[in-house]
């Protein structure tokens, strides 16, 4: 069973960077989908980055190409999201979700997800 606790969120200055984190007890990320989705006040939940850790293979928004990145520790019980050039429409609450199937790529349909974090915040100003 996989439990998720993301840090790392707070406020910054348009442009600016933030790395969130996403500890996981329990089972490890070990051969699975992972990815952070966010959702901003008023808007739906989207994704924004994923990666199949066992092949290391990723999938990005579009929105955040070339400005975000999406890794794990060699553990596999972090999963990271570094991010840059941060924009005010970055702003949003950033949740860490996985899922518990045999897919073997990165992808950001929402609804093969099933564990999910409580969220942390990101402001850009």
């Amino acid at each position: 069973h996989v439990q998720l606790v993301e840090s790392g969120g707070g406020s910054v200055q348009s442009g600016g960077s933030l790395r969130l984190s996403c500890g996981t007890s329990g089972d490890t990320f070990s051969g699975r989908c992972v990815a952070w989705f966010r959702q901003a006040p008023g808007k739906e939940r989207e994704g924004v980055a994923s990666i199949y850790t066992g092949a290391g293979s990723t999938f990005y928004t579009d929105a955040v190409k070339g400005r975000f990145t999406i890794s794990k520790d060699s553990a596999e019980r972090t999963l990271f999201l570094q991010m840059t050039g941060l924009k005010p429409e970055d702003t949003a609450m950033y949740y860490c979700a996985a899922r518990h199937d045999s897919a073997n790529y990165a992808s950001l349909a929402e609804r093969d997800y099933t564990t999910w974090g409580q969220g942390t915040q990101v402001t850009v100003s």
